[in-house]
């Protein structure tokens, strides 16, 4: 995933009120590790940070005439600056719009219709 991104820099010069635009060239890092997740345990926002919780669930065996049973685990903790949240909201809207029209989705039934 290629991305040269612009983001706005404050000026080097001391008094000066004008903004110039960095680009930032992202480098992909294969060795990091990808995590699985299927459900979002804790999301959370404090004024200054997203906080989000992500967890698996694994099931116990199941016996015959028994009750299903199973545990949740944590997998990942992500803390977000507002910017990249706004980020991630933009970019999941883009999503849920895609999905939406693929007809993987509904839209969601907004209140009083």
């Amino acid at each position: 995933m290629a991305d040269d991104t612009p983001v706005a820099a404050p000026s080097a010069a001391a008094g000066q009120n004008e903004q110039r635009t960095a680009t930032i060239r992202y480098i992909d890092r294969p060795e990091i590790d990808e995590v699985f997740a299927d459900a979002v345990t804790g999301l959370l926002y404090d004024g200054q940070t997203l906080r989000m919780e992500f967890a698996v669930t694994r099931f116990d065996e199941i016996k015959p005439n028994g009750p299903i049973s199973g545990r949740r685990y944590p997998t990942c903790r992500v803390a977000l600056s507002p910017a990249a949240a706004i980020e991630l909201i933009n970019r999941m809207q883009q999503v849920a719009t895609a999905l939406t029209q693929s007809g993987v989705a509904k839209p969601a039934a907004r209140p009083g219709t």
